[in-house]
């Protein structure tokens, strides 16, 4: 059982050997280090999941959670907080995810930051990382998750503004921090609320009392849309989704670890493990299907007309985010976990291609200025392609199964919600191949320069894309459609999660469509995103219709390419008013105000001692004077206060005596 501790561990010890020692330890002992402390968590993991399964893999009924606690942490009267971790079938996943393809995204790291003079410390950074996404998942409880939701938060500001020297790099990561900051003050409100109403913060103590509560109680709604803004801000949803773009400015391997596969799904993870709460909320998860669908809508055509490589795929990140919140939202839990697993494998992938063709080409992201490449990089070429298809949707690749299971609960739920859903399809498959065509058919468009300098790139580069691509083919195959009459091992083995869900609802996890629907829906689906490809091969095929330079850009291309003015929007609506406020207060409410009253006091004070200082004549007949002065002035005020209180005696008696009098007494 102690085992469990350490996987956690190991990560936070190779950030503490990299990041004190970074200065003076060999680039190879970093590397060992750094990808060692990744792939022993990984194996810590393997051994867990033979330990708490055994034989039985995939018959979860034979594998019960196990809960290690470290130490009681934070008592406050009837409120225990332990520092514990919980592995279950949710967690067992998600710890695969991490620690597996984060060893890959640690290899592919040694050749892309080779060069790199503070190679030691981004090392140190991506285990820091680890660490915290670690505790994000392990924790038995929500205070737990939030120290790791946190540190992931913390390792992202410093992983994006890695090359902290450019200033808009910096820009990007204080982006990144602030926006994920204003999601974080929600998360804390709805475990500020989960704590005054059940008294707990443990799943299961949480989970089991909820479970008495009615569907649509108000409170259930309030804590589940608290906890929701947080996902919003770490899982980039509308409106708090215009971080992630921006973060791009981070090293290739930070996009693809953080950005793709692990921090931005903390969000589903949150909302799958609190299944039991959500489902009591239905209108809360009515809105979570929405924000998705917008989410995914808006965030396609935005990547649509990109030409920086990771933009297009980051925009794509946040169209398959939103996917992943409409499978949440129609209450398919597992279908949108399914599409996290499969997304982490072919969007990693797509994004450490995009990072082997930047370095091919000598650091340029602009496809417009490439063309040409698949026959001077063939593996990063071949991996890219095999990774584009997979988040296509077609079949056999693993984004198909994933994909085809939201969109099917999501026709079930609501009918334009799946139309608007399938149009989201429609345009990931094209901006994907349009994204391909430009980069890798067609003719060279860069300069001599960077054409003799095209090269594949070394194998601890393209080892990691060979592994991910082979995943993302292959990876959907762990849930098949029920109309195949296969096997679903995924919702089999997460099965045992839903038991609260199942018990405040019956019809939790039924899928009300006949098998010939069912058919028509993946016919739809394929059909749509082979539609897409073909617009995209006959608009972009063979290097055709380079895209116009930004400045010859107009109307509402022009708008969608400039992210719909979305940034201008929040800058006007709450930057420059803050700014406008800070200048208030720095140029009058400081100055004149606070300066102004501090001063005041300390003329006043040198103002009347510099009169008082007058007084002091140094000369004897005047301070006899003076004392003579004064106690006279005593005398006369004694002897005053007397006769106003003798005459005060005086007039009272006498009023009685003529009251008395007049009474005839």
């Amino acid at each position: 059982m102690s085992l469990i501790a350490l996987i956690p561990l190991v990560p936070l010890i190779g950030f503490l050997i990299n990041g004190l020692g970074f200065r003076k330890i060999p680039k190879n002992v970093v590397s060992i280090v750094g990808v060692g402390a990744s792939f022993i968590s990984f194996l810590l993991v393997a051994y867990t999941f033979g330990y708490g399964v055994g034989d039985a893999a995939f018959n979860s009924t034979t594998f019960q959670p196990i809960t290690v606690t470290l130490f009681d942490w934070i008592t406050v009267g009837d409120l225990n907080i332990p520092f514990a971790f919980q592995i279950d079938q949710l967690t067992i996943i998600m710890l695969f995810i991490i620690t597996g393809v984060g060893t890959l995204i640690h290899v592919y790291s040694m050749g892309y930051m080779s060069h790199d003079e503070a190679y030691g410390k981004f090392f140190a950074y991506l285990n820091l990382f680890i660490f915290f996404m670690l505790l994000l998942v392990m924790g038995n409880n929500y205070v737990v998750m939030f120290i790791g939701w946190e540190g992931v938060g913390l390792c992202s500001y410093l992983l994006i503004g890695f090359w902290n020297k450019n200033f808009d790099f910096g820009n990007a990561a204080r982006k990144a921090f602030i926006m994920n900051r204003v999601g974080d003050l929600g998360f804390l409100i709805g475990i500020f609320l989960i704590i005054q109403n059940f008294g707990s913060v443990v799943y299961a103590d949480v989970f089991q009392q909820a479970q008495s509560m009615e569907v649509g109680n108000g409170t259930i709604v309030a804590i589940t849309a608290f906890l929701f803004i947080g996902a919003m801000g770490k899982s980039a949803q509308i409106p708090l989704f215009t971080w992630l773009p921006d973060a791009m400015a981070g090293p290739t391997p930070v996009s693809a670890l953080i950005h793709a596969a692990t921090m931005v799904t903390s969000g589903i993870y949150m909302i799958v493990r609190s299944n039991v709460l959500y489902t009591l909320a239905p209108g809360t998860l009515e809105f979570v299907a929405w924000i998705g669908v917008a989410t995914a809508v808006v965030a396609a055509t935005i990547g649509m007309f990109q030409n920086d490589i990771k933009k297009v795929l980051a925009y794509s990140t946040v169209s398959q985010l939103g996917y992943m919140f409409i499978g949440l939202g129609v209450m398919a839990y597992t279908s949108g976990f399914f599409h996290v697993i499969t997304h982490a494998f072919f969007k990693a992938l797509l994004f450490l291609g995009a990072g082997s063709v930047i370095h091919a080409m000598s650091d340029e992201q602009d496809i417009r200025k490439m063309g040409g490449l698949w026959g001077k990089i063939k593996v990063t070429a071949i991996t890219f392609l095999l990774g584009t298809v997979a988040i296509s949707g077609l079949p056999p690749f693993a984004g198909f199964f994933s994909k085809d299971e939201i969109l099917a609960h999501t026709f079930a739920h609501n009918k334009l919600m799946w139309a608007l859903a399938l149009l989201g399809s429609f345009m990931t498959a094209f901006y994907m191949f349009r994204l391909f065509f430009l980069t890798f058919m067609g003719n060279f468009r860069g300069t001599k320069e960077q054409a003799d300098h095209l090269h594949e790139s070394p194998s601890s580069m393209t080892m990691p894309l060979i592994f991910l691509a082979v995943l993302s083919v292959v990876g959907g195959f762990i849930g098949f459609p029920e109309v195949m009459h296969l096997p679903h091992f995924l919702a089999d083995f997460l099965s045992p999660l839903y038991e609260g869900s199942r018990a405040v609802n019956p019809e939790f996890g039924v899928l009300h469509i006949d098998h010939a629907t069912e058919w028509t829906l993946m016919a739809v689906s394929v059909g749509v995103a082979v539609g897409a490809i073909i617009l995209a091969y006959s608009l972009y095929g063979k290097g055709k219709n380079v895209p116009a330079e930004d400045s010859e850009i107009t109307g509402i291309q022009k708008v969608i390419y400039d992210k719909y003015y979305i940034d201008e929007l929040y800058a006007a609506l709450f930057i420059k008013p803050t700014q406008a406020l800070s200048r208030v207060f720095a140029n009058v409410i400081e100055p004149k105000g606070i300066d102004g009253a501090v001063n005041g006091i300390g003329s006043l004070v040198n103002a009347l001692s510099g009169r008082l200082r007058t007084i002091q004549t140094g000369g004897t007949a005047a301070y006899l004077f003076s004392m003579c002065i004064g106690i006279a002035l005593i005398l006369i005020i004694n002897f005053g206060y007397d006769f106003v209180q003798i005459t005060t005696d005086f007039g009272t008696n006498l009023m009685n005596y003529i009251s008395t009098i007049g009474s005839g007494k």
